[in-house]
């Protein structure tokens, strides 16, 4: 049987406070796809030049945190005059559910990709009842 996913819209949650920032860098927020599946919800964010260094991700409460930090590359002895695109740091925060399992969150990264598995709880998985005859 084949696990089928279906794409879900979550809510963006708005920052609680504003921060100050220690670095004066654009903060771009990255664009992401969220899958359910049966036993989970799966985050995948693209966010170009980000290694699993320069990725930072908290829960506090029920607000998932994602942060992510590029250094640009220029080369020793050169010089940028000239860049197409703009260079910074990435965040964006989701609101949670009790359903998640919280203790199991599991994060990757690849190329620039993030991916962030939210395993469901026992009780919110779905369940498949038996039908009995008579």
């Amino acid at each position: 049987m084949a696990d089928t996913t279906k794409e879900v819209q979550k809510k963006e949650a708005a920052p609680v406070e504003q921060v100050e920032r220690t670095r004066s860098r654009n903060i771009y927020t990255p664009d992401v796809d969220i899958l359910e599946k049966t036993d989970s919800i799966v985050v995948i964010a693209d966010m170009p030049g980000v290694d699993e260094s320069g990725v930072d991700i908290t829960l506090e409460k029920n607000v998932l945190s994602i942060y992510g930090t590029v250094d640009p590359e220029i080369p020793e002895k050169h010089e940028l005059i000239h860049a197409s695109y703009g260079i910074g740091d990435y965040q964006r925060s989701f609101t949670i559910s009790d359903e998640i399992d919280r203790d199991k969150i599991e994060a990757s990264v690849k190329d620039g990709v993030l991916r962030v598995i939210l395993p469901k709880a026992k009780m919110a998985q779905t369940r498949k009842i038996t039908v009995k005859a008579g």
